[in-house]
């Protein structure tokens, strides 16, 4: 119920990004958004209506790919926006380009990276970042800001090119922001150092569902034996993974670094 109340909150965060800092600007989102926001501004074509229809043939594919869960909290995520952006002023909290940009980038940036962290999305680019990086730990947010140049093309094409550069710089707000939240391309390692070997192995085993290497240690001041555990999980599980070793082993050493790459079997949803 959490997961829903998040995506419901956050939605709505998106839709109050759209009209209070960036159509009223004439500064776009990104991908479908901003497709939307362009048909928008040059038709009599309703923007949130539009966005829900771009979308359709999008969620086919992620059902596909992704589920059918993750589809129907992607498809209330947009319906929430789209109504939402019916309800919430399109009025401008300031005419400043520069603070519009910023301060709707990082705030739209803040809401779709909500969704993506409690396993929904926001549709349209997001949708088809998210099969793009499904087998490769790209960082979300990059692969989004670089389909979105052609959002920004556009823009230059449609509007001006002072506006599209605005844009970027929105589009850019939203991708850093988007990465500091969604982190699950980023993996950790953690060696584990326990005279519970057994007990920590088979808690995390039962509980986290990843692959666990274990080697004898000796301490070299002790000489005691110890099991060492070797495990690879995604940023998102680190605070699950603490409270079981500590629930197996309070006095367990754990080292945790930071992994560049993956290579071989490793489970990424």
């Amino acid at each position: 119920m959490h997961r829903l109340i998040i995506v419901f909150l956050s939605s709505i965060l998106i839709a109050f990004a759209f009209n209070s800092f960036l159509l009223p600007n004439k500064i776009l989102s990104g991908g479908i958004s901003g497709i939307a926001m362009m048909i928008g501004l040059v038709t009599p074509l309703n923007t949130g209506m539009t966005i829900f229809a771009l979308n359709v043939p999008i969620f086919v594919a992620g059902y596909l790919k992704l589920g059918k869960k993750f589809v129907a909290y992607s498809i209330f995520s947009v319906a929430v926006t789209s109504i939402a952006m019916q309800y919430i002023p399109q009025k401008a909290f300031t005419d400043d380009l520069l603070l519009s940009s910023v301060f709707g980038g990082v705030i739209a940036g803040i809401g779709i990276g909500l969704i993506f962290r409690f396993r929904g999305s926001t549709g349209g680019f997001d949708i088809i970042g998210l099969l793009l990086t499904l087998n490769k730990d790209f960082p979300l947010g990059v692969v989004i800001f670089g389909m979105n140049a052609i959002v920004v093309f556009i823009a230059g094409f449609v509007f001006s090119w002072e506006e599209a550069l605005y844009t970027m710089l929105s589009i850019y707000a939203t991708g850093r922001v988007i990465d500091t939240i969604h982190t699950r391309h980023i993996k950790l390692t953690l060696m584990i150092v326990t005279d519970q070997g057994d007990s920590v192995k088979g808690s995390l085993l039962s509980e986290l569902h990843r692959g666990i290497t274990v080697v004898e240690g000796e301490g070299a001041y002790t000489k005691e034996r110890r099991k060492i555990l070797f495990v690879v999980i995604s940023r998102y599980e680190l605070s699950e993974v603490k409270a079981i070793i500590r629930k197996s082993d309070p006095n367990a050493f754990v080292n945790i670094t930071q992994t560049v790459e993956v290579m071989g079997s490793f489970r990424r949803d």
